[in-house]
This record gives structure tokens, C-alpha cells and sequence, in this order.
């Protein structure tokens, strides 16, 4: 029985030691830190799905980057779950608080709403909870659960420098690492370096391979447009042209070719010098692979990606998706592609597209139980390998997207990924219930007067779900 309002309401006591209690939680937290969810992640590896380090075009070389060893999981907290079941009415208290909230003119006239108990499986909650609706960076939900089921924990994204068999021409071969930065691109000017002066060779011809991804680079929304790159597979930085590692900033027209240049500059500093080049180009089929680096684990690009709501990793982990399916790395693989690895999770796919992996794209629909159902699924202890759909959620008041948004009493208590485009409004996270329960939660608006307006509305939809 859901709790009336009266029992739910904070007092001022219980707040301070809620928020010391949040705050300290979010200090322990981190992309799979030690403890339960480090042994959830090698559990995951040792279920053996999925994985490899490198679902990459075969025949380019390199050696997988080493994965976790298989170790025993930690005790399942959840009981395993199945999809929601809308049940004959929604428990009236709940409904009480939540359905005058929901009617605030903040979340113009296009409203849909579910709340789900984790545990059960059973909605609690839902006004239209199977319209489809467009999502905005809700969708990255989706993207993160389709990447971890199809690569596996263990997967990671490589940038390889691949040789002639002369070595006197090398190759640098973006492997779709949005991530990859001057540091990690120094390491592998290093060791191309240090494995041309072992052959004697001090000048070479470079050229670079961004052959991986197909179809167009510009996102559909357009080119120039500072909260996205063009999505191929060769950047660095994001392609951004400032200091900034999350948020919008102004984006290079040419990502790939920015880091084959800064590529030349590093090789240069250490001794070996280019006769030709940067070009475009293919890396030989059968040529050694001279030097490799990799991005982090995917969980913990997808933390990443949820927390700071980051449109280029999404991109990147959408057709990460699509290479490890064997579909193309396009705009067009990557839906199908994802599209294959939620129908696998048996979630409610009515109505439901995923244009691209950011959420940019307003053909992208979803509904909220679809949402809750992939909240309820990354809580599944069936289902270690979705956990960090849960741990990448920002945290109200503390981290990423919602580090300046919290309604009265949640600092630190929802968790919760923000989605915003003109008119869209959304908010799908997670909160505890007064006894104890974890609830998942998906409330979607469209038509929206302005964020200004909605955004209140909606972080004060999720606080109502707390004690």
C-alpha cells in the first residue's frame, strides 16, 4: 500500500540526515567502484553473452585489450522481475499526489507518466504509459542498455596505428572512440614511434583510416550545431574546439582529419617525420599493428554518457552496438541494431524508434513503460551486465545533469536521466519508496511552454515519490 501524502512529507531533521547520508553515497559512487558492483561486472564477464574487447572490421590487427577474470557475483538485492503489469487501478494515494502534478500547465498538454515497483514489476502508476512520445536524451536509456547487452562489459573501443609491410607508410584507424584525448594519442605517438626506431625508420607517410562508420557523419539535426560532432570514426576531444570535456562547445567540421594532424605534430616531437600526409586512406588488410590504445570499459562509458548526457559517446555507443550485431555503423545500423537488443529483453517496444542514439533526433519515440521497463530490467539481479544503466544516473543536486536541479527533499535521493529539446520535456529515473522500495520512474512531456517552466514540474513529480 502506497503511503498517503501526510507520511511522505520530510521533516526538517530527516532532510539534513537524508542529505548526509546522499551526499556520502555520492562520494562512494563511481563507473563500477569496489564492492558489489565490481563483482557484478565480472559476473557479467563470466556469463560469457556476449564480449571481446574489439568487435572492429577483422583482419586490422591488434590484440584484444585484457578483459576482468570470472569471479562470483554479489548477492542479488532484487528479486528477478518480468515487464510491468498495469494493474485494475492505480493505489489511490498515489495517484492523488502524483495526477495533480502531472496536470501542471508547466508540462503543456502532451503528458504520459509510469512508475514501476522494481521488485514486482507491478505499475503503480501510468497515465498513457504506452504512448510513444518523443524522448530527447531519455533515450540514452535505451542506448546504454542495447550497447551493454550486445558488447559485454569487457569491451573496449580501440584507436590502432597499423604499418605497410615496408613500415615505410603507416595508417592511423579510428576505431569510434569519441573519448580518445591528446594524452591517449600521445601514449600511441610513443609506441609507433618507439616501433619504427626499432626497424630504423625516421620518416614515414601517414595517412588515416575513417572507414569504420558508413553513411552520412552530420546528424540530421545539422551541421554546426555545438551539442553535437560530425559522428565519425577518428576524433579527439569530441572534436571540440575548447578546453571543455562535457556540455555544448563549438565542434571541428573535420574530426578526423584534427586528429590526424595532431597526430603528425606528436610523431614529429618524438623523432619521426612525415614525407606526406595526413591523407585519406585505408590501412593495408594484412599490415601490422604498430601501436593500439582504448577507451575505458563501455559501463563506464555509459556512466559517462548518462551522467553528463553526452551526445557524441551516445552516437559512438549506438554503433558500437551495430559493429558488435554485425549490422553497419550508420545512423540506419545502429537503430536496427539497437532496436534487436531490447526486443531481446522482452521490454514494450510499441511505437517505438531509435533514430539515433543521442535523442537529438525528434523521430525517436518511446514510451514511459518502456522506460521503467528498462530501469526495472538494469535492477534485475538476471541482469548484471544492464547495472550501469542505474549507476550512471545523475544524481538530483550532486552530479551531471541534475547537479542544479533537485525539488524540495531529493537532493541526493532520485537519480534520474534528464532529457530536453524545444518543446520536450522528460525525466526517467529511479527513487525510494517510504518502506523501502526501489521505484522506477518515466514522465514525458511534449508541447512544453518552456524548460524553464517543465523542469520544475517534473523534478517535483519525482520527489513526490519519496518518503
Amino acid at each position: 500500500m502506497v503511503p498517503d501524502r501526510g507520511t511522505w512529507q520530510l521533516t526538517a531533521g530527516a532532510a539534513v540526515v537524508g542529505l548526509a547520508f546522499a551526499a556520502a553515497a555520492v562520494t562512494a559512487a563511481g563507473p563500477w567502484d569496489n564492492g558489489q558492483r565490481r563483482a557484478e561486472r565480472e559476473h557479467a564477464a563470466a556469463l560469457g553473452r556476449t564480449g571481446g574487447a574489439d568487435h572492429q572490421v577483422t583482419g586490422r590487427g591488434a590484440a584484444e585489450a585484457p578483459g576482468p577474470a570470472p569471479a562470483p557475483s554479489a548477492p542479488g538485492v532484487l528479486s528477478a522481475v518480468s515487464a510491468p503489469q498495469v494493474p485494475s487501478a492505480a493505489p489511490a494515494a498515489l495517484a492523488g499526489v502524483l495526477g495533480p502534478l502531472l496536470d501542471d500547465p508547466g508540462l503543456g498538454p502532451l503528458r504520459t507518466a509510469s512508475v514501476v515497483d522494481a521488485t514486482t514489476g507491478r505499475q503503480l502508476y501510468g497515465r498513457s504509459a504506452g504512448a510513444a512520445m518523443t524522448p530527447a536524451s531519455t533515450i540514452k536509456i535505451a542506448t546504454a542498455a542495447a550497447v551493454l547487452s550486445a558488447t559485454g562489459p569487457a569491451h573496449r573501443i580501440p584507436t590502432k596505428v597499423v604499418a605497410a609491410p615496408d613500415f615505410r607508410a603507416v595508417t592511423l584507424v579510428g576505431g569510434g572512440d569519441p573519448t580518445l584525448d591528446t594524452a591517449r594519442l600521445g601514449a600511441l605517438a610513443d609506441g609507433t614511434a618507439k616501433a619504427l626506431r626499432d626497424r630504423g625508420v625516421t620518416t614515414v607517410r601517414l595517412s588515416y583510416d575513417n572507414s569504420l562508420y558508413e553513411g552520412p557523419v552530420i546528424h540530421p539535426i545539422g551541421a554546426g550545431n555545438d551539442n553535437i560532432a560530425p559522428v565519425t570514426a577518428l576524433m579527439i576531444n569530441e572534436g571540440r574546439l575548447d578546453d571543455s570535456t562535457a556540455g555544448s562547445a563549438r565542434r571541428s567540421d573535420d574530426p578526423a582529419g584534427d586528429a590526424a594532424r595532431a597526430f603528425v605534430g606528436l610523431l614529429s616531437e618524438r623523432g619521426v617525420n612525415t614525407a606526406s600526409g595526413p591523407v585519406p586512406g585505408r590501412a593495408p588488410a594484412a599490415g601490422p599493428a604498430l601501436a593500439t590504445t582504448y577507451s575505458a570499459p563501455v559501463p563506464a562509458l555509459v556512466e559517462r554518457m548518462l551522467t553528463n548526457s553526452d551526445n557524441d559517446i551516445a552516437e559512438a555507443l549506438a554503433r558500437q552496438t551495430a559493429l558488435a550485431t554485425r549490422r553497419p555503423a550508420s545512423f540506419a545500423g545502429a537503430e536496427a541494431a539497437v532496436t534487436d537488443r531490447l526486443k531481446r529483453l522482452k521490454l514494450p517496444m510499441t511505437g517505438a524508434r531509435f533514430a539515433d542514439g543521442s535523442g537529438l533526433n525528434r523521430a525517436d519515440k518511446v514510451s514511459a513503460a518502456l522506460l521503467t521497463t528498462l530501469l526495472v530490467r538494469a535492477a534485475d539481479p538476471a541482469h548484471p551486465e544492464l547495472r550501469p544503466v542505474l549507476t550512471g544516473l545523475p544524481v538530483a543536486g550532486f552530479t551531471g545533469t541534475l547537479s542544479g536541479r533537485a525539488a524540495a527533499g531529493s537532493a541526493g535521493l532520485v537519480r534520474a536521466k534528464t532529457g530536453t529539446l524545444r518543446g520536450v520535456d522528460t525525466l526517467a529515473g529511479t527513487a525510494l519508496s517510504a518502506d523501502g522500495r526501489l521505484l522506477a520512474f518515466a514522465f514525458l512531456a511534449g508541447d512544453t511552454p518552456s524548460a524553464g517552466a517543465a523542469r520544475p514540474a517534473l523534478d517535483r513529480l519525482a520527489a513526490a515519490l519519496l518518503p
